[in-house]
């Protein structure tokens, strides 16, 4: 029986897979089938990451998309999908932004994903018919107090996520964005050395479901993967267990 879920014979590509929700995306994407080039900057974690996929065939290759990606570029061939996690949140009010800090926060959420994917396709390794995922955050849609530049790097990719869209049409080359809102991760954990545990746990509360798990987005980047979604692109899906039905 077909299953339009099935990413058997697909190469993916997840950066950002030593932890959090890439490494939880690694594992689902393996599970159905896919072999994977898994990426991201501690060595230690990639290894342990690697040795959790299913299947055969996996590299694991270190890199930080804010530096040299060659080693990277030069061992991708021919990807039928690329999952962006890589990613770091930072809350800084307007009146403590300086460039230090512009730089950092772009650099990792907008700049090195989109240098990644400009070399992927000026090389031609991106087949026809690919799917490219990149994590977004609902931050890009609802700002908030000291998230100037969290969510202008998200708003960012929204835009060169539909741009991808728009552009590759032609090859059937698909481009969505995952817009979670608060998803338990060590990012979520970092979060709180700036806003105390009782504001988390406050706004917990506004969430119906509440905050999501590592999975809830995974699953969602594998049917973003998967031939199932084959007519959606250049869309920002929201995952906020509820959070915005309201608004």
């Amino acid at each position: 029986m077909h299953n339009p879920f099935s990413l058997e014979g697909k190469k993916i590509l997840v950066t950002g897979a030593s932890s959090g929700i890439g490494a939880q995306t690694a594992i689902c994407v393996s599970q159905m089938g896919a072999t994977l080039i898994i990426t991201g900057r501690n060595e230690e974690n990639l290894k342990k990451i690697l040795k959790q996929l299913h299947g055969e065939g996996h590299q694991a290759i270190v890199a930080d998309l804010c530096d040299d990606i060659e080693p990277l570029i030069n061992s991708c061939q021919l990807l039928d999908g690329i999952v962006n996690c890589a990613g770091i949140t930072k809350h800084l009010p307007i009146k403590f932004i300086d460039r230090k800090a512009i730089d950092q926060i772009f650099d990792i959420n907008y700049t090195g994903p989109v240098i990644l994917i400009n070399r992927l396709f000026k090389l031609k390794k991106i087949n026809p018919g690919a799917s490219i995922v990149l994590l977004s955050s609902l931050a890009s849609m609802f700002p908030f107090k000291g998230g100037t530049l969290y969510s202008g790097a998200k708003a960012a990719i929204d835009i060169f996520s539909k741009t991808i869209a728009i552009e590759f049409s032609s090859q059937k080359i698909r481009a969505n964005t995952v817009n979670a809102g608060m998803v338990k991760t060590p990012l979520l954990n970092s979060a709180e050395e700036t806003i105390s545990k009782e504001a988390m746990q406050t706004h917990e509360k506004a969430y119906p479901l509440g905050f999501g798990e590592t999975t809830d987005i995974a699953n969602m980047c594998v049917f973003l993967l998967s031939d199932a979604s084959r007519w959606i692109t250049g869309t920002n899906i929201v995952m906020d267990g509820g959070l915005t039905a309201g608004t």
